[in-house]
């Protein structure tokens, strides 16, 4: 069983929905608080797996906190889960490719809530689910004008289609934290 506090401010899908995107004050704030959630499960083995606007809760005072563990996966250090899992939008390329995932999807699947933070929708979206795909794996990453160098540095790091070479897959957390952003 796990048992969570009460979250009562809402989900995050819903506040971003109603306000259309967030100041980066505001989405560096959630991204640390997620960052700080992801580290210690990835510590414990948890692969987080459906990061997503709908699964995080704000509590009263506007604290993000993970909900709806269903698709996490525990995995050993070098281990990495064959499954296809995960909302379409926030799938990282080694998911779709199956290649085998580990952590780094859940730093791929950070960017894409913090780029769609910023902007209202995450990166490279499209209803049409085959070209979505296409633009996840090779797309090019483009950034609206009043998103901050510091802003296009975290996102480009954590949005790196090889999951060696992506922020988060050295240090975890302290890789993402530990940006200027």
């Amino acid at each position: 069983y796990m048992v969570l506090p009460m979250y009562n401010g809402g989900e995050l899908f819903t506040i971003l929905k109603r306000e259309r995107r967030f100041s980066e004050e505001r989405t560096r704030f959630y991204a640390a608080e997620i960052a700080c959630g992801l580290g210690p499960l990835h510590k414990n083995g948890i692969i987080y797996r459906d990061l997503k606007p709908e699964n995080l809760l704000l509590d009263t005072d506007g604290h993000i906190g993970l909900t709806d563990f269903g698709l996490s996966k525990r995995v050993g250090p070098d281990e990495k889960s064959q499954t296809f899992c995960g909302t379409p939008e926030y799938l990282a390329p080694e998911i779709l490719d199956r290649k085998g995932h580990g952590f780094a999807c859940d730093w791929w699947s950070l960017g894409m809530l913090i780029y769609e933070m910023l902007t209202g929708l995450p990166p490279w979206y499209t209803r049409d689910r085959k070209k979505l795909y296409s633009r996840l794996r090779s797309a090019p990453l483009e950034f609206p004008s009043y998103i901050s160098p510091d802003a296009r540095e975290l996102l480009s790091g954590l949005l790196t289609r090889d999951p060696a070479k992506r922020l988060g897959s050295h240090k975890d957390a302290h890789d993402i934290v530990s940006q200027p952003f």
